[in-house]
C-alpha cells in the first residue's frame, strides 16, 4: 500500500473477501459449475434443477458471474474458461473437493482469535469417520497432487533407484507418477488404515497393484518396514512437534539402504520465518488444527535432516501454486 495513499480500502477488501470465498464454496457445494457443462441456464432453470428459490439462485450466479466464474448473457449463464477446466467434477483438473476441505476448515479460522489465546487446537485432525471431510480431504489431496506430480517428477531423477517409500503418502499419488516415470520402480505407500480402500482404489484404476502395495500404519507410533533406496515424505511435517519430525526423519532415515536419497515436500517458510505468505497462513492453519504442528522453514527442516545423519542436502526448485518446496538429501 502506498504511503502517500493511506486509505481503509484495501484492509476494508481484504476484510469481506471470505463474502467472495463462501460465494465459490456455495457454488461447489451446489454443483453449478457441473449443471452447466453441457447447457446454459436460466437463473429459473437453474432454480429448477436445484429446487432452490429462484430470487437466491440468481443473486449467487450473478455473484459468481461477478467473480469470472461464470459468463452471463441475454439473462442465461454459462462456466467461464476457468471454471470449465477446474470445477467440473468430470475434469481431470477438478479442485472441487479441496474448496470443500477448504470449506470444512471454516468453522475453526472464523475463531482463530481463541485459538491465538489458549494455542490449542480448536478442531480435531481430519476426522476419517466422517465421509464427507475423509473423501473431501482426500480426493483434494489427489486431485491436487496430480496436477503437480508432473511438475516435481521432472525434476527429479530416480534412475536406477528401485524401492521407493511413500511415507504418509495418502492415495499413492506421488508414487504412481514416480512409478509411471520409471517402469523399474515398485513403491510402498505407508499411511493410516482407514486410508487402504481408497488408495488400493486409486493404484489400481493406473494399473499399478503390482508394483505399489499399501501398508497400513502410524507413522509417529509404529515401525516402518523394509528396505529402500528413495524416501518420499510428503505434507507430514506441518503436523507434527519438531521432536516428532526428528523421530518420523530418523525413523525414515533407518529404512534407507546406504546411499539412498530422502526427499521432503513441504510449506518451505524462508528463515525469518514470516514468509512466503501461504506458509505462514498455514502455520495458523496447523495451530487450529494439531497441537504442536506448523510450517518449518528451510534452515529448520535441513537441520533435522542433519541431525538425522542426512547429507549433501539441497533446495530442489519447482514452480508450485502454493509456494511448497522440496529439500533432498543422502544418506
Amino acid at each position: 500500500m502506498s504511503k502517500q495513499k493511506l486509505n481503509p480500502g484495501e484492509i476494508l477488501q481484504m476484510s469481506c473477501n471470505y463474502w467472495e470465498t463462501f460465494t465459490l464454496h456455495a457454488g461447489v457445494k451446489l454443483d453449478i459449475f457441473s449443471l452447466l457443462d453441457s447447457e446454459s441456464m436460466s437463473g429459473e432453470e437453474m432454480a429448477k434443477k436445484l429446487n432452490s428459490d429462484t430470487r437466491g439462485t440468481t443473486m449467487l450466479l450473478n455473484a459468481l458471474s461477478g467473480m469470472d466464474f461464470l459468463e452471463k448473457k441475454d439473462n442465461k449463464y454459462t462456466n467461464s474458461a476457468l471454471s470449465a477446466v477446474f470445477l467440473i467434477k468430470d475434469s481431470p483438473k477438478y479442485v472441487g473437493h479441496i474448496i470443500m476441505h477448504h470449506h470444512h476448515l471454516a468453522e475453526s479460522w472464523n475463531n482463530l482469535d481463541q485459538a491465538v489465546m489458549h494455542g490449542r487446537p480448536l478442531r480435531d485432525k481430519i476426522s476419517y469417520s466422517k465421509k464427507e471431510q475423509r473423501e473431501s480431504f482426500l480426493m483434494g489431496m489427489f486431485n491436487i497432487a496430480m496436477n503437480l506430480a508432473p511438475v516435481i517428477t521432472a525434476k527429479i531423477d530416480l534412475s536406477g533407484r528401485r524401492r521407493l517409500l511413500d511415507l504418509g503418502g495418502g492415495p499413492g499419488t506421488y508414487a504412481i507418477n514416480f512409478c509411471q516415470e520409471y517402469p523399474e520402480l515398485e513403491a510402498t505407500v505407508f499411511d493410516l488404515p482407514a486410508t487402504r480402500p481408497f488408495a488400493e482404489k486409486i493404484i489400481g484404476r493406473f494399473d499399478l497393484s503390482e508394483r505399489i502395495n499399501f501398508t497400513g500404519g502410524d507413522y509417529t507410533a509404529d515401525a516402518i518396514q523394509g528396505k529402500y533406496d528413495v524416501a518420499w515424505m510428503s505434507h507430514i511435517l506441518h503436523g507434527e512437534s519438531p521432536q516428532n519430525c526428528l523421530k518420523i526423519i530418523g525413523k525414515t532415515v533407518s529404512r534407507l539402504e546406504k546411499g539412498g536419497m530422502i526427499l521432503v515436500h513441504d510449506f518451505i517458510l524462508k528463515n525469518s520465518m514470516d514468509g512466503p505468505l501461504f506458509p505462514a497462513l498455514f502455520s495458523l492453519n496447523m495451530l487450529l488444527g494439531t497441537s504442536s504442528g506448523q510450517s518449518y522453514s528451510e534452515r529448520q527442516i535441513m537441520d533435522m535432516l542433519t541431525k538425522a545423519g542426512v547429507k549433501k542436502l539441497h533446495r530442489i526448485d519447482f514452480e508450485s501454486i502454493n509456494d511448497s518446496g522440496i529439500i533432498a538429501g543422502f544418506v
